[in-house]
């Protein structure tokens, strides 16, 4: 039998369209997962949190991204995958964004590459994988000016199947992913489920039965949990974990044919997500640069985000023969870039890169994911 357990996060009071739809499911079924849960936030065609262009990023928004800093991100990474791409044989390439939200990061970096490497720019077909027909089209507006060169795939199964010559790559997509919350129980020494509930009017979490051997999926995502820890692991210790992470991963790994696939996201190696200061878990709602009282508040008007757990991909990839050239964070992936370029850079972008590298403002939390083939 579930139970009702007090939200941890705060109270929830203002009910929203995508809350009516929630609540709705959750009367139905007694309890539903928080991925579920977080699906129906977030993804809800035309109501979900990122299925509206309301302008969440930047100063004015909810949070703070790389490319609201301005072009130089961008650029910098094409410069690097300019190199990569001319590192490969001849004949066709590609560039596959994954998750591009409003296009602007794919914006910055053909401008910068159809102006600084022409040759490679002509050979070069530059894919996003985007399921959202809304953000298709916010993307398809951002980018008319290099139309003939863009594609859009709805995801990697759909792709030519020769697969991807070059790069794949994402950024700040995969924290995004659903996930589901599980909870240590000392006292029967196992994992339990918490999904959401109501309790009258509110959302709730609630254990849940749950027919996933969670064991395993734990073991697969790199979290190494002897008898020793289980038996000193307080009652309460929360881990998210993302089981569509790992296959998206996976699936984009297989695509890759050559060349290199990588992601910029905050996050943490599985052993860092065991530390005693994290026993809560990283599940973080924002909403005007904030973090929110109540991840269940207010769903489909706020930001759910949680850690990625860097390990599990590591190990999705290697699994399905990539070669893992490193986990770097931020500044040390673009400090070796910007070596080749600071020297003519405008006081704007010099004040951009600070921005990019600075432990006080995105230099501190972003890592970088790179494996080859």
């Amino acid at each position: 039998m579930s139970k009702s357990v007090a939200d941890p996060f705060g109270p929830h009071h203002e009910v929203t369209r995508v809350a009516t739809i929630l609540r709705q499911e959750v009367e139905q079924a007694g309890v539903i997962s928080f991925a579920r849960f977080m699906e129906v936030a977030l993804y809800c065609p035309k109501i979900g949190y990122y299925e509206r262009q309301t302008g969440q990023m930047g100063r004015t928004g909810d949070f703070y991204t790389s490319v609201s800093v301005g072009p130089l991100f961008g650029e910098l990474l094409a410069r690097q995958f300019a190199d990569w791409l001319e590192a490969l044989s001849a004949g066709p390439l590609q560039l596959a964004e994954a998750g591009a939200h409003d296009g602007q990061l794919a914006h910055d970096i053909l401008s910068w590459l159809a102006a600084h490497r022409p040759q490679l720019f002509a050979r070069l077909r530059y894919w996003i994988i985007e399921p959202s027909l809304n953000r298709q089209d916010w993307q398809r507006l951002k980018l008319e000016s290099f139309a003939p060169r863009v594609e859009w795939f709805a995801g990697f199964q759909v792709l030519p199947p020769k697969g991807v010559h070059g790069v794949i790559f994402s950024n700040e997509l995969l924290d995004a992913f659903l996930v589901h919350r599980l909870v240590w129980d000392a006292a029967r020494r196992g994992w339990r489920e918490w999904g959401v509930g109501l309790d009258e009017e509110r959302f709730v979490w609630r254990s849940m039965e749950s027919e996933v051997d969670w064991t395993a999926e734990l073991a697969s995502a790199g979290f190494e949990l002897p008898d020793e820890l289980l038996a000193v692991l307080p009652d309460g210790f929360a881990l998210e974990v993302s089981p569509a992470a790992g296959r998206w991963w996976t699936e984009a790994a297989h695509t890759m044919r050559a060349g290199r696939l990588l992601t910029i996201d905050y996050g943490l190696r599985a052993i860092e997500r065991l530390e005693p200061a994290r026993a809560g878990g990283t599940l973080r709602a924002y909403a005007q640069h904030r973090v929110q009282a109540g991840v269940l508040d207010n769903p489909g008007e706020q930001d759910i985000t949680a850690h990625v757990n860097f390990t599990q991909l590591q190990l999705a990839g290697e699994r399905a023969g990539l070669r893992t050239e490193g986990l770097f964070t931020q500044p040390q992936f673009l400090t070796r870039l910007a070596a080749q370029a600071a020297e003519t850079w405008t006081p704007a972008q010099a004040r951009q890169f600070q921005t990019l590298t600075h432990p006080d403002h995105l230099g501190r939390a972003f890592h970088v994911l790179i494996q080859s083939r």
